[in-house]
Order: structure tokens, then sequence, then C-alpha cells
């Protein structure tokens, strides 16, 4: 019978810089007999986990899935993920992760499942291979819980249900940091070497992960970097060359996409959407890049309030926002921000173990030689960590409770890791006070983490913090109860990870509609995901469209009324003015030759009245603002539900 004992010493380094035996990818004899089916149990699970009523859950963010129904029609949409199949405006971010979505529509038809599916399966990539980075270097017992963390992060577990570019994102990233660990563990004596090739296959992911949501992918390149200068092989300066060729590796990876929309003729590809000139560079440097830090509020994208207002209030016609708040846009920027509101809730369940684990990882190691591999993964994750967070928590523009995914895969594995390492070590008082003190201040977060949902199962704060407190005071004894070690560790382990499961599975089972989907039970003030109507349009309205046969059976200011249409008619609707109607994509002069070439069938404005979303792009000097003035004078409309309907057609 497998003790905790032997897993532990299993899970041990072979010697000081040196990758642990049982962390090897070879070698059976090495490999523990619960490794294999633990990780395929853990994966399968995951897998029914993510799959789990797909086909239920709706378009998700309606802006992306217009873009990839277009994809499946259109190549050239595919390639710039354009929101309408005739290619008038992209969606204001890199296409990749609707490359993957589009394919799947274009084998298997486009719907709810063909368009998530892919996305869950990225999350089981990216679970399998956080096992792996983190096995390989601490054992498959670290690996096999921060990759159960990690499934059941409640952030990620909607994510990866959901057709935000997140998902495609954080597997790049997991992917780049594995090939790291192996460039690490790689002979790296000469510059052209193994090590060299991992370390540019790191680069190579990097860049994509760019090509899936820009600048926020290189969050954690501080953490990569720096467990490669101070633990790479060979000397320093060899180290910094295999850095300067993953960096090379990046730029070709990412910058190919950027240098073809830059040499397409613009009059032949559509209008870069997030942009004010038509570049995927000032897409990728402003609105998506330095911008949302500064606070610069130049782009076509929708300058999100920094703090959630009262939700009983009137919002001021000039934020252009929902009744009802702005549930998914974060909190006031500052240190304290990822511990408020809905986003902590989303990823912090294990984040006070995590500092805990950091913390006391770094001081066990302090003396351990440079290639030390335990002290290497504290190094990567910790890095990953607090580069990522340091950056996030001071965002000053745009910023949404979900981009903190991007924290998950480091606060898994540092808890893994802490939990392995003390474990290791239970026989020293030091290590068992710890170990008590991660989990009770779990067990305390926890409470604090579900009081923000007062109303939801009351007395599971109080019996979870209980189940931790228990927990504590077994650990706190386990060396005088040698023979329930094993019971005593796993139990400890399942205290903190029993909040974290039950929030996620709460999420899972909802429905999560709109621009910036929150984890957890519902709450009215955040209905519809802080943004945008994600329900069907008036079935009226729909005929109208469907029955249209212009070039673009629609247009409207903004993506708000285009998306869901396009969606359920599958007609091409053209969303002036891109997702905020604030790009200067289409001039009046323009929108009038299309009208006169009979391109445009009808021309909606949402009534601002009407509690159904943001009514974005009419309140400015801008040109979809002087289109919408041009057809209001110069055309008579039709009420159809909260929608007034300008026929252009002669």
């Amino acid at each position: 019978m497998t003790t905790m004992t032997s897993v532990a010493e299993e899970a041990v380094p072979a010697g000081p810089g040196e990758p642990p035996q049982a962390a090897a990818l070879d070698g059976p004899p090495e490999r523990p007999r619960w490794e294999r089916p633990g990780i395929l149990g853990l994966l399968g699970a995951t897998t029914v986990l993510y799959l789990w009523g797909l086909g239920g859950v709706g378009w998700g963010n309606p802006f992306y899935a217009a873009a990839v129904q277009s994809g499946t029609k259109s190549w050239k949409a595919l390639l710039f993920a354009s929101m309408d199949p005739q290619n008038a405006i992209t969606v204001d971010k890199p296409p990749a992760s609707m490359w993957v979505m589009a394919l799947s529509g274009r084998i298997f038809g486009f719907n709810s499942w063909s368009m998530m599916a892919p996305q869950a399966i990225m999350g089981v990539l990216s679970v399998g291979l956080l096992f792996l980075a983190v096995k390989r270097w601490a054992g498959p017992a670290a690996g096999l819980i921060a990759a159960t963390a990690l499934a059941l992060t409640p952030v990620a577990a909607m994510m990866f249900r959901f057709n935000n570019p997140d998902a495609l994102m954080v597997l790049l990233i997991v992917a780049a940091a594995y090939c790291t660990v192996r460039s690490i563990d790689s002979p790296g004596e000469r510059y052209w070497s193994a090590s060299t090739g991992w370390l540019a296959a790191a680069g190579v992911l990097m860049g994509f992960g760019f090509l899936a949501k820009m600048m926020q992918a290189f969050l954690v390149l501080p953490g990569l970097a720096l467990v490669v200068l101070v633990a790479g092989a060979g000397g320093w300066l060899m180290r910094v060359y295999r850095l300067l060729t993953a960096g090379l590796t990046l730029v070709l990876s990412a910058g190919w996409f950027v240098a073809l929309v830059a040499l397409w003729p613009a009059n032949s590809r559509p209008w870069i959407g997030g942009s004010t000139s038509n570049s995927l560079w000032q897409l990728a440097v402003d609105y998506n890049g330095l911008g949302r830090i500064m606070g610069n509020k130049n782009g076509g994208g929708h300058p999100a309030p920094k703090a959630v207002p009262d939700p009983t209030a009137v919002p001021d016609p000039q934020q252009h926002g929902p009744k009802g708040g702005w549930g998914g846009f974060g909190s006031d920027p500052g240190l304290t921000r990822l511990f408020k509101g809905e986003l902590a809730t989303e990823f912090s369940w294990l984040l006070i173990a995590a500092l805990i684990a950091l913390i006391a990882g770094l001081w066990l190691t302090r003396r351990a030689p440079r290639t030390d591999r335990v002290r290497a993964s504290f190094l990567l994750w910790g890095g990953w960590l607090l580069s990522t967070a340091a950056v996030l928590s001071t965002m000053d523009h745009g910023f949404h409770s979900y981009y903190v995914m991007e924290l998950s895969p480091a606060v898994a594995a540092l808890a893994a890791l802490g939990a392995t390492q003390l474990w290791q070590r239970r026989e020293h008082w030091a290590a068992r006070v710890t170990l008590a003190v991660m989990v009770v201040g779990t067990g305390v977060w926890t409470v604090v983490l579900l009081n923000r949902t007062p109303d939801w199962l009351p007395w599971l704060r109080w019996t979870l913090l209980g189940i931790s407190i228990v927990a504590a005071v077994l650990l706190l004894a386990v060396h005088n109860f040698r023979r329930f070690a094993l019971g005593i560790g796993l139990f400890a382990l399942v205290s903190g990870l029993l909040g974290s499961t039950i929030y996620t599975v709460e999420t899972i089972s909802q429905v999560h509609i709109g621009g910036s989907p929150i984890a957890g039970p519902p709450n009215p003030e955040h209905e519809g995901g802080g943004f945008g109507r994600g329900g069907a349009p008036d079935p009226q309205l729909a005929a109208l469209i469907s029955a249209t046969g212009n070039r673009w059976a629609a247009a409207a200011s903004g993506s708000q009324d285009v998306t869901p249409l396009e969606l359920t008619t599958d007609k091409a609707l053209l969303a002036v003015g891109g997702f905020s109607g604030r790009d200067p994509s289409l001039s009046l002069d323009q929108f009038k030759q299309y009208v006169a070439d009979h391109e445009i069938g009808y021309f909606l404005v949402h009534n601002r009245d009407d509690n159904g979303g943001w009514h974005m792009g009419n309140d400015d000097d801008n040109d979809a603002a002087k289109i919408t003035a041009w057809v209001k004078g110069n055309f008579t409309s039709t009420k159809i539900g909260s929608i007034d309907v300008y026929n252009l057609n002669p």
C-alpha cells in the first residue's frame, strides 16, 4: 500500500540542483504506481467537467461568436477575424483564438458546441501541461495537486467554457513554461543545443500567445526569464544568448501577422477594430497594451469606469453603461485590487496558501546551488504570479475581472509546491506549523470570499472553516500519528480545495453571456456579463433581416445590435465604428455611397430608454454619430420592439 511518506520520498529531488527521479518523463521504474491513473483520472474528469452541457451555453460573447461565424463563411474573414463575412471591420483582438473556433465550425458545422468545445479542450491541455511542468522539478505529487487546483479554479473553468481569447492564451503560456522547464533540464554547454531549442520553442509559443491576446500574454515573461537567468545551463553569457534567441523567435512568431496586416492593401482587407489608424500595431501597443495600463482612452474601445457604481443608480449617458452597474470591470487600481469584490472570488481561493508557500519555499532553498530545481520552481511560478499581479493591479483602463485567469496556473503551482515541500519536512515542527497556517489561512480566506455572496449556501463558509481548523490541528500532531499520515495529508488537501471546488461547480452550472462574464452564483447586478445584449433579438426584426438580400442586411452604430442578429439570421450586418461605434472605420461619404449602391438594407437605432445594453456611438462627434444623424434626417423609421428600423432601400 502506497503511503504518503513513500509518495513524498518519490517526489524528493535526487540531489541538489537535479530534477527528481520521479519527475522524469521516461523510466517507469521510478514512476509511482498511482501517477498514471491519477493524472489520467484527473484529465478525464476535467474533460467531462468542461465539456458537460456545452451545447446549451449559447453564444457566450456574441461579439466574438459573430467573428467565428463569419470565419466559417469567408477565408478572409477567418484570417483577419472579421465581425461579418463581408469584411467591413475586425474584432478588437488578434485572430488566433477565432482561427481555432472557426476551423472547428467549418469541420463540424457552426453551433455553440463546435465553438466552445475547442476552448474546453484547451483547458484540459492546460491542466495536463501544468502537471508536466510542475512534476518535472517537484515530483508527481506536486504536479497532480497543481493540475487539480487549476482545473478547479472558478475563473479557469468558466473561461475554458467561453469563447473569449483567454483560453488559448493560457494554454500557450503554460506550454511556454513547460518548454522553459525542459530547456533548463536539457544539456546546454554549447549554444546550439537542446536547451536552446526548447527555449526557442517557448518563444514561439509566447509569440502565438500575442496573436491570441496581444500584450497580456507577455505579463508572465519576467518569471520565465528569471528562472532561465538563475537556473539555466551554461555560463551567464550563454543564458543571455539563449534568452535573446527566444526573444527573436517570439518576435518572428508574432510579427509575421503584424507584417501581413501592414503589407496587405488596406482597401482590400477589413478595418482593424479597436484602432484609430487601421493598424494592428497601434491596437497592440495602445488599446490592448500600454493604453490599458496608463489609462489612455485612444482607440475605439469602450472606456470602462474604474469602479463599480451603485447598481440602483441610473447610468450617466456619457458613460454608455447599462442600468445595474458595471459588473465584471473590477475595482479601482491599487495593490489591494485583486483581493476585492468578484476579482478575488474568481481565482484567489488558494492565493493565501500560494503566497505563504512562495516565502517558505525561497527560505528553504536559500542555500541551495544555483541550479537547484526546487528553488527554480518557486522562482518560475513566483515570478509569473508577482509580475502578472503587479500589472493587473495597476491597470487603469479597460480592466475585466476574468483577466485574473492568467494568475491561476501560478497560484495552483505555488500552493502545490509549498504543500509537498513542507510535507516532506513534516518531522520538523516549523514545517508542520507552516502547513497548518496555510490550511487555516485558506479556510479563513474562504469565509471572506463566501461572505461576498451571503445568500448563497450560508452554512458552507463555517463548515469549511471548521474542516480547515480540524485539518490544521491534525497536521500539527501528525508526527504522533505516523500510521495515519496519508489520511491526514489527504484530509488537509481536500479541506483546502473544497471551497474552490464547490464554487467552480456552481459556476459551471450557470450560462454566461456578454463581454465580461463573472464566476460564481447568479448575481442580478452582473446579469449579462457586465455589458452587451446576449439574448435573442426580436423575432419580427429577425424575420425582416432574414428576408433581406443586400450585401449587408442592416447596419447599426456599434456591435451590440448587430452581432445577435447576425448570429440569429446568418446574414452579414455592418457594425459602424466597430465594437463601441467609435472606430473611424467608415466615413459618412462612404456610407452614403453604400446606400446609393443598395448595399445596406436597413439601419437600426436602439432607443436609449430601453434597458437592453449599451447605446454606443451616437453621443460623440464621430463618424458613427454623423451617419446616425444623416439616416434619421433622411429616412423614416418603423419601431420593432426597442429598435427603430430605418429602411434604406429605394
